[in-house]
């Protein structure tokens, strides 16, 4: 079997195990959707020091708390066995926070025997298909699916049942400098607002005067455009300036880029032109020829 087929396989497997745990709670029954294999101490759980989401709300978790106080835990926290009588996290990290909160003594736990890259990909797709990481959270657990465990963009959309131009739109977003994606983290940027800055000479600066604008996605695309207009404006001191590109041939290296998940270059003239796609990787480029072969 290939890695390529088995790395499918996989994906819909955890993507049926996490749509089973994601049924609908019953909350006025209590009953638990699965049963659980056990239930542990609850100091003998600890989180996943791997798991791509870090964001926690505090009054959402507060909100849950009081939940469990009164019907219990419903559905129970998937783990894996350390060390003798510990467990870590699988997923379910945040009905663990809130059982801690509720002053619960032991949590119930579905065990299962997996090891670090699948215990990782179970995270990212119960989180993403939860919608549960925000987007820069979601890149970085992209970003170290592939280089810890070697996948392309490929395999990482069939496994999270997004599109690969969806995967290397979120990990073109980690370009952007700590203090726009920190925006981005908190909610302040859209992912959209954060896209159209990428390739802009001042993220930061642009970004802050989006959010104290309130600016569109769209109006952040044009701010955008003009700016890299002035990167190219003759009397911007430079000793050999380029001509500025038109708007549409600007809003076209965006589409192209934002298609491809690569950087994209268009230049014309008259007598014709010339179109630049920057890779880093060889997957990217290995990615890119499939694609370019598929049309």
């Amino acid at each position: 079997m290939s890695e390529d087929l088995s790395r499918r396989r996989l994906g819909r497997g955890l993507a049926a195990l996490i749509g089973e745990m994601d049924q609908p709670l019953p909350v006025a029954t209590g009953k638990p959707v699965i049963s659980a294999d056990r239930k542990v101490p609850i100091e003998f759980v600890s989180r996943n020091p791997r798991n791509p989401r870090r964001t926690f709300d505090e009054q959402e978790l507060q909100d849950l708390a009081s939940s469990v106080r009164q019907h219990g835990i419903v559905q129970p926290v998937v783990v894996r066995t350390l060390d003798g009588e510990r467990y870590e996290i699988i997923a379910g990290e945040r009905r663990w926070r809130a059982a801690q909160l509720a002053g619960l003594t032991d949590v119930p736990v579905i065990i299962r025997d997996v090891d670090d890259r699948t215990a990782l990909e179970i995270a990212i797709v119960e989180n993403v298909q939860r919608s549960d990481l925000n987007p820069v959270e979601e890149a970085l657990g992209y970003e170290q699916l592939m280089a810890e465990h070697g996948y392309t963009q490929n395999d990482l959309g069939e496994i999270v049942g997004k599109s690969r131009s969806h995967v290397a739109n979120s990990l073109r977003l980690l370009k952007l400098p700590e203090p726009v994606r920190d925006m981005l983290s908190s909610g302040t940027l859209s992912a959209g607002h954060a896209r159209a800055l990428i390739p802009t000479s001042d993220p930061i600066k642009l970004a802050q005067a989006v959010v104290t604008k309130g600016l569109s996605v769209r109006d952040t695309e044009k701010l955008a455009q003009n700016d890299i207009k002035a990167q190219n404006d003759p009397h911007a001191g430079r000793p050999q300036p380029k001509p500025a590109k038109d708007a549409d041939t600007v809003a076209l290296e965006r589409s192209l880029s934002d298609r491809l998940g690569l950087d994209v270059s268009v230049s014309h003239k008259a007598s014709g032109g010339q179109l630049k796609i920057a890779y880093k990787t060889l997957d990217q480029l290995e990615e890119l020829c499939r694609l370019l072969e598929r049309r």
